[in-house]
């Protein structure tokens, strides 16, 4: 079974948490077809993504994509069987390994042990009866027998499950390479129906598209009722924002929610790399988890601005809008006290990331406090960006080894659209109370 090798580099990790939102954001401000029909980009999208499962069949609604299942079961079947025929074979190289070594610790010792008894046995027939040299001659003797005999027996068990454990080894990886081997087949199976498909995709969709049903507009009384429950639904976004604090932080917010769907693609990833070619990575975990930090950071403001956040509804809602203000005004001078300290203590966090030792970039000479602002941004280089051998600061512990001092930067500007958000909610609250409305 061919197996995947790829760790995300840190620069593709960045481009995609920035380039991925914006392609999303713009694609999600294009205008809807009226006409709802299948599209040959998601269906190539699909098959790239779920190919393997022949979700690219399904999406067309084309029942060809059964086919797919039973060899992706097939896979995962071959994976398990080879996993344990793997540890079957460490556990028989494990044993085997001992046996061997066994053996080779315990062949001198007996040889020499052999050799020395003669020599002992004649040093022992020179010594008087009941003497002191008897004795100890007495007890070389009984040593160098003592070791022939546990060598021996040690060596014959060593023997035996050398004899043993050797075949078993050598069964265990002719088995391991066996369900490699048909898990790589089936593998290649799915591959070539997936080339298959990639050429036919175009034509599937427009037979498709022939067989949905034709379109049918909107009559004046549904497209009114659809009016009506949009008026009566739920509060817009957009209709939150009333100044450039709201739209930053709506914008804010609408940018890292698409990174929840970059977690669907790199876990889908993960769990394909883990289970269907067993090789786990090294970064998908951290890398969302880290993600989802700075996520959680970032929307805080945006959590504010739309009403998000959690409370106590029993008491707050009942209350007319002036009176909500006043309990909001009140209350925001613990808000301030939470947001002022969150953004003091990240900032203190993120110079203190980007000052570490390690770092050895005019960046992090600036944060040890080596050189003024002005210094520093007039001895940027491209190479400060460019050199791999420059680190800006702190970088994480695990074998990714991804640099940390971005999120704690995000930290702050997660702290500062909190504390300007929460100055935008104060100024509306201060004009509601004015208004008495």
């Amino acid at each position: 079974m061919p197996g995947l090798s790829f760790t995300l580099p840190h620069w593709l990790y960045w481009v995609g948490l920035i380039g991925f939102p914006i392609i999303a954001m713009v694609l999600a401000r294009r205008p809807r077809a009226q006409e709802q029909r299948y599209s040959t980009a998601l269906g190539y999208l699909i098959l790239v993504t779920g190919g393997i499962i022949g979700l690219h069949r399904f999406y067309l609604k084309n029942l060809v994509g059964l086919v797919y299942l039973p060899i992706f079961v097939f896979i995962l079947f071959a994976n398990v069987q080879e996993q344990q025929a793997r540890s079957v074979l460490s556990d028989m190289a494990n044993q085997l390994r001992v046996a061997e070594r066994t053996v080779e610790r315990e062949e001198p010792r007996v040889a020499e042990a052999l050799a020395s008894l003669a020599d002992l046995q004649a040093e022992l027939a020179a010594t008087e009866e009941g003497s002191f040299a008897r004795r100890s001659a007495e007890r070389r003797l009984d040593r160098a027998q003592e070791t022939i005999a546990k060598g021996e027996e040690r060596l014959n068990e060593a023997r035996a499950a050398v004899a043993e454990f050797g075949p078993a080894r050598a069964e265990a990886a002719e088995m391991r390479e066996a369900w490699s081997s048909r898990a790589g087949y089936a593998l290649y199976a799915i591959l070539v129906f997936l080339a298959i498909d990639a050429l036919l995709l175009p034509f599937m969709v427009r037979k498709a598209n022939a067989k949905l049903p034709p379109h049918i507009a909107k009559t004046e009384a549904e497209l009114a009722l659809e009016a009506a429950e949009a008026e009566e639904g739920p509060k817009h976004d957009r209709e939150y924002a009333t100044n450039w604090i709201d739209r930053l932080s709506l914008f804010c917010g609408e940018f890292v929610a698409y990174w929840a769907v970059i977690a669907v693609f790199v876990y889908y990833y993960e769990v394909i790399a883990r289970y269907v070619f067993n090789s786990p990575t090294n970064w998908a975990h951290e890398a969302m988890y880290l993600m989802f930090g700075m996520q959680y950071l970032i929307a805080g403001a945006y959590a504010m601005l739309t009403e998000s956040h959690v409370r106590v509804d029993i008491f707050y809602a009942p209350l007319s809008r002036p009176k909500k203000a006043w309990a909001d005004l009140v209350t925001s001078i613990f808000f301030f006290i939470f947001a002022g300290t969150l953004l003091v203590t990240s900032w203190i966090f993120a110079m203190d990331a980007i000052a570490v030792p390690s770092g050895n970039s005019i960046i992090s000479d600036w944060a040890r406090s080596e050189m003024t602002l002005f210094e520093m941004l007039g001895s940027l280089t491209l190479d400060q960006w460019t050199d791999p051998a420059i680190r800006w600061g702190e970088i994480s512990f695990n074998e990714w080894e991804v640099p940390l001092w971005p999120m704690k930067w995000v930290m702050v500007m997660g702290g500062l659209l909190l504390v300007l958000q929460g100055i935008s909610k104060l100024g509306k609250d201060i004009q509601a109370i004015r208004q008495g409305a």
